[in-house]
This record gives C-alpha cells, structure tokens and sequence, in this order.
C-alpha cells in the first residue's frame, strides 16, 4: 500500500439520536485512541453539533453523510457544503449506493455534490459500485469506470489529495455478503487504473481508495492486506463502539 494512510469512516446511516451519539462516541474514543489508521464518523445531521463537542481534542475526524451541490435556495430538506462547514464537518459521503437507489443520485448529480464539497473545503468520500445484476452480467468493471470517470469530471488534479474513494459494490452492502478479499482488491485496482488514465500514475497512486461492503472485525485484516484497499466505510459495524474499534484497530 505504500504511503497511504489507511482510513476507517463509520457511515451511520439513519440512525443514533442524540443521546444515542453521546453514548457511541464516549465509549469509542478511548478504544480508537491509539489507531494507526485514519478515523472518522459520517452521522446524521442531528448529530453533527453533538459528535462535534465531543470528539474535539481526539483522533477521530468528523463528517457528514450528504450535501447539495446548491450554496443555497429552493431545496426543501437538502444541506449546504457551508452548512458543513460552518459546523467544522471535514468529511462528507457522496453518492453512496443508498443515495443512488433510493433518492435518484446519478453520476451527475454526484459529481456536483463532489465539486461543492470541493469547493468548500470539505472532503468527499465518493462511492462508486455495482449492483447484483451487474456483477453477475460481468459489467462490474464497465460500471466503476463510468462512476468514477462520471464523479470526477471537471475535477482538477490538485484537489485529488482532498478526495477519498469508497468501492462499495451494493449487493455487499447490509446484506452480510462480502466480495472476497480478491475481487475487492481486483475492481479496486480497475477504479485506480481509472484515476490513472484521468490524471496520471502517481496521482493514482496516492489517491486513498476505500472498500464499503460489510467490512467487519472478521474480514477487516484479510482485506486491509490487500494492496489496493486504503480502509473502509462501515456501516453497520460502526455503530457499535466495540465492533467499530476492532476494525479501526485491524487495519
């Protein structure tokens, strides 16, 4: 894996009120404290100001779980980057797999997002990945180079060292099932190859590429070994102090 520093990001997804976060984060920081991987918690708006206070002064990085690609306007329920960044958020999810399905994200709208976020300072953990049907068609590579060529159009090469890639093929995604450690590795090597035709060998090289498929305390040292995975975004598995320190900790 070279010089990349491994990143571990809990994507709580719709879940964890208030009380629920304060109790989460008390008993995750001691846990993660002395991680050698990157650590951040993407949680629900709600929790933005509260996960905020209390993981000031700790290792672990705080993000979001969306933002709109508008600065402001007509967007009932959408959340701004400067938003975001008013609430110091660093990290922000972009076109997870959920989005997609369920709330009409394309790779368009995707890219958008992605560049607001640029825009504003604020990092964007951008998702690509393929469904069941796809994978069993053999289109899984066709899919991820069309999502991340799609996602990365118009991004300049400077801002790469802000982005982080998460692959997240859906049908691994709260389903239990994983890729092998091999085909993640595999069609996460296929998305660098992509960013390497966009931007150039050692810019794909350097850019932090994340597997998001039911990485667990079990499977996390047998995929953090490959050497194209950079760490993960996990879901279920990060809202659970424990379970999420152990992969925090096996990578």
């Amino acid at each position: 894996m070279g010089e990349r520093l491994p990143i571990i990001a809990g994507n709580w997804k719709m879940n964890n009120t208030i009380k629920e976060t304060k109790e989460l984060l008390t008993a995750l920081i001691p846990l993660v404290k002395d991680a050698k991987a990157e650590v951040a918690v993407c949680v629900p708006y709600t929790s933005i100001a509260t996960a905020r206070k209390l993981i000031r002064g700790t290792n672990i990085k705080l993000g979001a779980e969306n933002v709109h690609w508008a600065d402001k306007g007509a967007f009932t329920g959408e959340i701004s980057a400067d938003m975001l960044k008013e609430l110091k958020v660093e990290y922000v999810i972009v076109g997870h797999s959920e989005r997609r399905q369920f709330f009409g994200e394309t790779d368009e709208t995707v890219n958008k997002r992605a560049q607001a976020a640029l825009s504003r300072k604020l990092k964007p953990i951008i998702c690509v990945g393929e469904l069941l049907s796809e994978r069993e068609n053999g289109k899984t590579d066709e899919v991820v180079i069309r999502q991340t060529k799609g996602a990365f159009a118009g991004i300049t090469k400077g801002n790469l060292k802000n982005i982080v890639i998460a692959y997240e093929p859906v049908w691994a995604i709260g389903t239990g099932k994983t890729a092998t450690a091999e085909d993640a590795d595999k069609t996460i090597a296929v998305i660098r190859k992509t960013i390497g035709g966009l931007y150039g060998k050692v810019a794909a090289e350097a850019i932090r590429i994340q597997y998001g498929g039911s990485m667990n305390a079990k499977n996390v040292t047998e995929l953090m070994a490959k050497p194209n995975i950079d760490g993960g975004l996990i879901g279920g598995a990060s809202l659970k102090a424990e379970d999420f320190s152990k992969v925090v900790l096996g990578a």
